[in-house]
Parts: C-alpha cells; sequence; structure tokens
C-alpha cells in the first residue's frame, strides 16, 4: 500500500526550530537535489577534540537583523551543482525543518543565497517520497499553521 504524499506549492514558509527561525520564506526546486540555506562566515573550526561548523544564518529580507552565528558537529563537505550548473564544494548540515507541522529531518547544503529571491531552497532529496508539487499553489503549509492557531 503506497502512502498518500502532501501537496506542496512552488513555495512556502518554513520553520528551522534548531536556528529558532520561524516562517522563513522557502522556493520549492524539483530541479535542485539537495536543499540550501542562505548563509554567510562558514568557516570549520575545533573545539577540543571535535570539528564543528561555523556559519552565520542572514534573513535577506530584513538586512536590519543583525546575523546570527550558528555551530554544528553534524556536517560533510560534499560537491553541489550551483544555479548555473557548476560543481563547487560546500558545506552541508543535518538539521530539522517543519513543514505542514510534521518536523523532518533533512540536509542543507550552506550557500551564499544573496542574488536569490528565498533564503531557503528545498530540493528533491527533502521533497522525495513525502511530497508532490502543485505549482499553481503557494503557501500551503503556512495557511495550515496559521489555521491551526487561530482556531
Amino acid at each position: 500500500m503506497s502512502k498518500e504524499l502532501q501537496v506542496i506549492g512552488r513555495k512556502d514558509r518554513v520553520d528551522l526550530p534548531a536556528f529558532d527561525l520561524f516562517d522563513i520564506e522557502a522556493k520549492v526546486d524539483t530541479g535542485a537535489f539537495t536543499s540550501a540555506l542562505h548563509c554567510a562566515q562558514v568557516k570549520v573550526i575545533t573545539e577540543g577534540r571535535h570539528q564543528k561548523i561555523c556559519f552565520h544564518i542572514l534573513d535577506a529580507h530584513r538586512p536590519d537583523v543583525e546575523a546570527r552565528e550558528f555551530k554544528t558537529r553534524f556536517f560533510v563537505r560534499k560537491k553541489i551543482k550551483n544555479s548555473f550548473g557548476q560543481s563547487e564544494m560546500r558545506y552541508v548540515i543535518k538539521t530539522k525543518i517543519v513543514l505542514f507541522g510534521r518536523t523532518i529531518r533533512a540536509e542543507f547544503s550552506l550557500a551564499d543565497r544573496t542574488e536569490m529571491r528565498y533564503p531557503v531552497l528545498l530540493g528533491r532529496k527533502l521533497l522525495n517520497r513525502k511530497f508532490i508539487v502543485d505549482v499553481a499553489r503557494f503557501d500551503l503549509s503556512y495557511q495550515q499553521k496559521k489555521d491551526t492557531f487561530h482556531n
């Protein structure tokens, strides 16, 4: 018996609770394999016996808000194709994202998305076997969240 897929639109607002980020605009991109998160000042640091990735998450739509620094031990370096189809090495972190009230473990490449409209990109790896994309719709998860809080 196959599991019914949740319909998601071409864009939505998502929560990244580990980073205390809520209602962040995200573009659904079936052309991208890996999801991406807008950030800067990405560097690997050593704390004790462990290496961590340190980065600043930016809010592209609120330049008046200062970027916040985060660290995690859960990262790898991978070859990722950028929006121009060129391969580049990027750090990829694991974190949780909330969509439609569901918490999903996902990987996000850390990328400078300054020139992009959305600070978060949701790729096929996250969407696969969970969602079906209806490009005529948007903010379905966000609307469900608003409806839940207002009822």
